[in-house]
């Protein structure tokens, strides 16, 4: 079983990769930000992340989003649906 750990804390890693699958998780780093700024920064630093473990996001399987706000679901998916290779979306 190989198991490779990313920006290890004493309580948690920022990113696990466990043989060919990565789990992540990001949350916006900037909360007074509009949702489309949100979005792209934090989809930005997701594929910098899959880089990081030799990968991309043509690759992803599964993806949950939380919003705090359901009136921002259609500007997140503009964001999400351009920064999305065609052809590779994942469960979500």
């Amino acid at each position: 079983m190989n198991i490779q750990r990313y920006g290890t804390t004493r309580r948690y890693s920022h990113m696990v990769a466990h043989d060919s699958t990565v789990y992540l998780v990001e949350v916006p780093a900037n909360l007074d930000a509009d949702i489309t700024a949100q979005s792209e920064n934090l989809l930005a630093s997701v594929e910098q992340q899959l880089i990081q473990a030799h990968s991309d996001k043509s690759r992803l399987l599964m993806v949950t989003i939380y919003l705090a706000d359901m009136a921002d679901y259609d500007a997140m998916n503009v964001v999400w649906e351009n920064w999305l290779p065609e052809g590779s979306a994942p469960v979500r």
